[in-house]
This record gives structure tokens, C-alpha cells and sequence, in this order.
């Protein structure tokens, strides 16, 4: 997921009130994947997540967090003055709530995207929002948990992203591709994964498929180096 913070709050109580979410953290940062790439966002990471990605960079967000209002979620966003909002994680959606929340921020006037990891139900997710939604290729140790029944609730503003750690994972993604017309739905994000395949190895593959894909690298990753804060 993007963006990055490497301070975790305190252990969060056992059950949670209404109206509130698990918050790891709210920061303000340049959005560094997707189609929003280049604009200054705020992220709201929520805490927790039911997959264990090998490759995954934001483990830290899988426990702890603090129990926060919908309403004061909202209004720090607010704070920071930026049009463009990022409900992240861990896994957002493993958090019911997580759909209040993506809708306050839309009746609030905010662009605001989903970064999912496909294993959750998206049907209800407020049609305003821009949802972001990975697809596990084999070497995330996680593929068994695509729920492919979500490609048929996503809507042209959507996203699907693939990260890709080696030629075999490459070569599933472009069978998924054709097995499901993917391209036909949404834009699709191909994303290397550091220190798996270099950016040039899966730029040059997409080249020499044609593949009809947006090639990816973490903008905030080259900016910060996944400093904490952002």
C-alpha cells in the first residue's frame, strides 16, 4: 500500500464503539502510486489486515492503532487542505466501519481512493470512490485469496494493481488479463517488486507484449526512501 509511517499507537481495546475505526496513523504526503500518483493526499491508514504478503512493506499497520471518531477522522483530513484522500492499510475493508468512513469523506468533497487487497467484499463501497484493488499473483503467497467475483463491482474509474516479483508471476497476470477482459473494466497497474525483478526487466516485457497496462513504481519509495512520515 502506499505511503509509509513507521510509528504504531498503542495496543486498542478489545471492542470498539460505534462510530469509530482502528487508526495506525493519519499523515500528509504525495500520493505515490496509481492514477493519483504526483498529488498531495492525505492517508488514513487503518490497522489490521488477514493477508501475510511476503512482499508486503507495511507490516507494522497489521496490529496496534488507536480507536478515533468518524467525525475527528474526517475533520483532521480536513486539516491538512488536500483534495485528494487515501483509506489504506493493512486491509481497510477488514474494518466494517472502513464503508461510513469512505463515505463521510466523499459527502465531505474529497477525491477519495481505496487501496484493497482483493480478498474482501467491494460491492458496498460508495460508488464515488476510486477504488484501487490488487489482484495476488503466486508469489505473494497470497493468490488463493482473490475474490474474483469483486471484478464484476469495479467501475471504469477503478484500478486493479498487480505486483510482480518474477517471469512466473508476470506470465499469471497476463493469463488473468485475458481470462477475465480485465482491461475492458478498469485500468490495470503492473508494479515490480524492489529487489525481485528490476523496473527495465517488467517495462520491457509489457513492451514486448503490448500489453495494455500502466507500468508502476512507488513514487515514495524514490522520493523518501519509506522514511517515517511519508
Amino acid at each position: 500500500m502506499s505511503g509509509s509511517n513507521s510509528t504504531v499507537a498503542s495496543a486498542a481495546p478489545t471492542t470498539a464503539p460505534a462510530e469509530r475505526l482502528r487508526i495506525t496513523e493519519i499523515f500528509h504526503s504525495i500520493q505515490g502510486e496509481a492514477d493519483a500518483i504526483g498529488w498531495r493526499t492525505v492517508f488514513v491508514r487503518l490497522t489490521g489486515c488477514p493477508l501475510r504478503c511476503v512482499w508486503c512493506d507495511t507490516e507494522y499497520s497489521f496490529y496496534g492503532g488507536d480507536w478515533r471518531d468518524i467525525d475527528a477522522i474526517v475533520a483532521e483530513v480536513a486539516s491538512h487542505g488536500a483534495r485528494h484522500v487515501c483509506v489504506t492499510g493493512g486491509e481497510p475493508l477488514a474494518q466494517k466501519r472502513c464503508l461510513i468512513l469512505l463515505q463521510r469523506l466523499c459527502d465531505a468533497g474529497h477525491d477519495v481512493s481505496l487501496e484493497t487487497s482483493g480478498a474482501l467484499d467491494v460491492s458496498q463501497v460508495d460508488p464515488r470512490v476510486r477504488k484501487v484493488m490488487d489482484l495476488k499473483a503466486p508469489d505473494s503467497g497470497e493468490a488463493k485469496r482473490n475474490l474474483w467475483s469483486n471484478l464484476e463491482h469495479l467501475l471504469p474509474h477503478d484500478q486493479v494493481k498487480i505486483v510482480i516479483a518474477s517471469r512466473a508471476d508476470y506470465e499469471w497476470a497476463c493469463a488473468a488479463l485475458a481470462e477475465h477482459a480485465i482491461t475492458q473494466r478498469c485500468m490495470v497497474l503492473f508494479s515490480p517488486v524492489h529487489g525481485a525483478i528490476t523496473p527495465r526487466e517488467l517495462a520491457e516485457w509489457i513492451i514486448e507484449d503490448k500489453l495494455d497496462v500502466r507500468f508502476q513504481m512507488q513514487l515514495h519509495k524514490l522520493l523518501w526512501n519509506d522514511e517515517p512520515g511519508h
